[in-house]
């Protein structure tokens, strides 16, 4: 996504504003010791980027009737587990890239121990962030549920299970299931738990959760899929990381499982469902809905 997506909907680029300014005061200062530790966990997290997960877990609280910035500890907890998950896919034991986001990876910058240290903070610090929930009016019992949902979807179940199986499937030839599996793990499972923090957050109920849930499923193979195509096709300029790497390494993608005219039809077939089913929530989800548009048309 460019800035001009979010120009489309000026309360959407307001609710980025809002939490790029709140996301900033999260981190740990620069010069607070030790200095290189949070300076390397405010390179890794606050450079410059889409905020996808952030920015749905606000536009799901809007959804289930909630107030937006009530949901911002949550979307800085949601961002915090994105960011270390990147720190630590770029390291040299797993993807091994040298740029994210159109500068040098983290540990490029301040080396892999720091790197590796890092990413670790960030994952601590999204839990801290969490229990900050009940001082925007959360009850205590939906913070503590916050806290199991984020958990188990950054966990050795879902997104550390997507990166061990991605990591197994290299040099192997790809299937749909097995590419389905490490998709919606690796990306499903945190859009998903993205979706239900937000509805936690706006006082919504089990069933909306759950709703939320199963959507953010459907969105996250969708983005992957998306985001398979963008990496075979790209550039380092366009995508901010070195494009055809996925190829490079034998990476099990969508496009070399089932071919790239059927992982285009499947990207538009996913994108379309996952609107279909926020037009069924009704006019609150009218944000959701004009930020899974800005997600299908993304160039990076």
């Amino acid at each position: 996504m460019r800035d001009r997506d979010w120009a489309l909907d000026p309360a959407l680029r307001a609710r980025h504003t809002a939490f790029e300014r709140y996301f900033a005061g999260v981190m740990p200062p620069g010069h607070e010791l030790p200095p290189r530790l949070h300076q390397a966990m405010r390179y890794g997290a606050l450079a410059p980027g889409k905020r996808v997960r952030p920015l749905l877990v606000l536009a799901a609280c809007e959804a289930v009737g909630g107030r937006w910035r009530d949901a911002l500890p949550a979307a800085a907890a949601i961002e915090c587990v994105h960011a270390f998950s990147l720190v630590h896919d770029d390291l040299p034991a797993m993807d091994d890239d040298d740029y994210r986001r159109g500068r040098l990876t983290t540990h490029k910058k301040y080396g892999e121990a720091l790197g590796l240290l890092a990413g670790d903070a960030l994952l601590a610090l999204a839990f801290e962030e969490l229990v900050r929930l009940i001082a925007r009016g959360v009850t205590a019992a939906r913070a503590a549920e916050a806290v199991r949902v984020l958990a188990r979807a950054s966990g050795s179940r879902e997104l550390i299970a997507g990166q061990v199986l991605d990591l197994e499937a290299e040099r192997r030839r790809p299937d749909a299931r097995g590419v389905r599996d490490i998709h919606e793990r690796k990306t499903g499972a945190l859009i998903a738990a993205a979706l239900e923090l937000g509805a936690l957050a706006g006082g919504g109920r089990a069933r909306m959760r759950a709703t939320f849930a199963r959507l953010g499923r459907s969105l996250g193979l969708a983005f992957q899929i998306h985001d398979d195509l963008l990496n075979r096709d790209s550039s380092l300029a366009r995508l901010g990381k070195r494009a055809g790497t996925d190829q490079a390494r034998g990476k099990a993608t969508w496009p070399a499982a089932v071919g790239e005219e059927r992982a285009l039809r499947d990207r538009v077939r996913l994108f379309a469902r996952v609107r279909r089913a926020i037009d069924r929530l009704g006019p609150r989800a009218h944000r959701l809905a004009l930020l899974v548009d800005a997600i299908a048309r993304r160039e990076r």
